[in-house]
C-alpha cells in the first residue's frame, strides 16, 4: 500500500512536519513516527492507514505502487496536476 521510504517523501514534497502530518490525518504523533522508522511497507490498523492516504490525497500527493505507470518505474510520490 505505501512505503515508509513514500510517506517520508510526500511529507518532503508537501513541506510538512510529522506533527502536522498527524493532524491532518486525525493520528498521533508517535503512530506517524512508528510508520516512518517501519521497514519497508507499512504495517497497521487499516483505519489509521485509510486516514494516512486520505490525507495525503487530500494534500495532493499521488502514491505510485510498484507496477504503476511511471517513466522511472518502482514505487514513489507525485504531486497532482491541478484541476484545469
Amino acid at each position: 500500500m505505501i512505503t515508509a521510504a513514500q510517506l517520508r517523501a510526500a511529507r518532503a514534497l508537501l513541506g510538512i512536519d510529522q506533527r502536522e502530518l498527524a493532524e491532518r490525518s486525525g493520528l498521533s504523533l508517535p503512530t506517524i513516527q512508528r510508520m516512518e522508522a517501519s521497514e519497508g511497507v507499512i504495517r497497521g490498523n487499516v483505519d489509521s492507514l485509510m486516514k494516512l492516504v486520505g490525507a495525503l490525497d487530500a494534500a495532493g500527493i499521488e502514491l505510485i505502487s510498484d507496477h504503476a505507470v511511471s517513466s522511472g518505474g518502482g514505487r514513489g510520490v507525485r504531486l497532482k496536476r491541478p484541476a484545469s
